[in-house]
């Protein structure tokens, strides 16, 4: 694994493609590739997130471009929803972002959510960390678009892109299912059709009534057209700013901590469903014995954290 490390940092793309395949199947190979890349991540780790159909992945293609001008690496995760025969990806993104097909300064990898609620794969934190390990500048981290569950985000990025659009769906119901209460900052996309000023209109009106935030970051809007490339450059502009503020206020390092106890608890999760892979039969015995009644589903609970131990 180290060897496969060493190689995809030196560019191979086919060793970074085989190590990000051990993280997605999660393979006995896993721990040994994480446990030799540091904690600490120097890349600018960016969330794009939003409703279906309001141009995500044309902004994040948009979005490569941009940092593509500042000759900096650029990879995408982007996160797609799971084929119910095969567990894979069921929709490639990478589809929308061909014009970077060849670019050697970018790399875009399609991940299943595999029945992941809150939009993101279970392996992608895992991903990014390997992803700014080999010396990507920017990771995009492009969520699957389930809309109201897609709050996982928050704790894998540094950086939240909310992309909305004119007639997209009510705005006041996403803001009930708390997405609008995730982003750091808002797009306004298709912002040439009309209906795009009044979603920028009822956004500010949220930001001025002080509920979109809880920190003291002012989340900005940008209005854009990604298939033009219209307004790439304010956004740009406008996730530099709160980079630069998440450093010096210390919000980029609490959400290194909460990442960090996202992964822990999914690692933990993981132990304990594959401990009871690996003791089928103590599994069945305690679930015929909680079905007849003569164990309670919590002291059957006890028994299997007491084997853990």
């Amino acid at each position: 694994m180290h060897s496969l490390l060493e190689a995809a940092t030196t560019g191979d793309v086919r060793a970074l493609g085989k190590a990000l395949s051990v993280i997605e199947d999660g393979t006995a190979e896993l721990a040994e590739l994480l446990a030799g890349i540091p904690e600490i991540s120097n890349a600018l780790l960016i969330g794009v997130t939003g409703p279906p159909g309001v141009g995500k992945s044309t902004t994040t293609g948009a979005l490569i471009s941009e940092y593509r001008k500042q000759g900096l690496r650029v990879a995408v995760l982007a996160v797609d929803p799971s084929s119910p025969v095969t567990g894979g990806a069921l929709l490639g993104d990478r589809i929308r972002m061909q014009e970077h097909a060849l670019d050697e300064g970018v790399f875009i990898r399609s991940m299943s959510s595999r029945g992941q609620l809150g939009g993101l794969s279970s392996a992608t934190q895992a991903a990014a960390k390997v992803l700014d390990a080999v010396g990507f500048n920017v990771i995009i981290v492009e969520t699957v678009g389930v809309g109201q569950s897609e709050v996982d985000v928050v704790n894998a990025v540094d950086t939240v892109v909310l992309v909305l659009a004119p007639g997209a769906g009510d705005g006041v119901q996403a803001a009930k299912a708390g997405i609008l209460e995730i982003a750091d900052i808002y797009v306004v996309n298709k912002a040439d059709r009309d209906g795009a000023e009044g979603v920028v209109r009822e956004l500010r009106s949220m930001i001025g009534l002080g509920s979109t935030s809880q920190s003291d970051w002012t989340a900005e809007i940008v209005t854009t057209v990604a298939t033009t490339g219209q307004g790439l450059a304010e956004l740009v502009v406008a996730i530099t700013k709160h980079h630069d503020w998440a450093v010096t206020s210390g919000d980029r390092a609490l959400r290194s901590v909460e990442r960090a106890k996202l992964n822990l608890r999914r690692a933990v999760l993981d132990s304990i469903n594959e401990h009871l892979d690996l003791n089928a039969a103590t599994l069945n015995s305690l679930s015929n014995r909680v079905a007849s009644g003569e164990l309670s589903t919590e002291k059957a609970v006890l028994q299997i954290l007491q084997d853990l131990g």
